[in-house]
């Protein structure tokens, strides 16, 4: 691991930024200062964040601790999944190619598309009528 015992790296996704810390042994992943399964009852969820520990067949060698802010369920699950890979490939440089070769070390940079002005929505706009 590092200098004080543990790795650290950043994920995002939209409006979402998780800042994850990994420390050898133990298994356990608390966000935000509460267990996984708490965090996120939605096991969709909870199998995003576990990808790429899956991926490299370390799901019980390391100890995470999230903290995220921002955005939705959805947007902080893909950011600490984002931010777990980075942190992988910092223990181990050989497992980047395999996250790599899934596309869990790709930000996804779509992000919301801004309002316009004279319209309802970024791209929608009010019903024509002909009078």
């Amino acid at each position: 691991m590092g200098d004080k015992g543990y790795l650290h790296a950043t994920g995002r996704r939209k409006a979402a930024i998780a800042q994850v810390r990994i420390n050898s042994g133990g298994g356990a992943i608390i966000v935000n200062g509460k267990p996984l399964e708490e965090m996120f009852p939605v096991e969709r969820y909870r199998n995003t964040i576990l990808e790429p520990l899956v991926a490299t067949d370390s799901l019980e060698k390391f100890s995470i601790t999230v903290k995220v802010t921002g955005g939705g369920c959805a947007g902080q699950a893909t950011a600490i999944r984002h931010g777990i890979a980075r942190a992988l490939v910092e223990v181990d440089k050989s497992q980047k190619k395999l996250l790599k070769s899934r596309g869990l070390l790709t930000r996804d940079a779509r992000i919301k598309e801004r309002k316009k002005y004279g319209l309802v929505k970024a791209r929608k706009a009010k019903q024509y009528t002909k009078r």
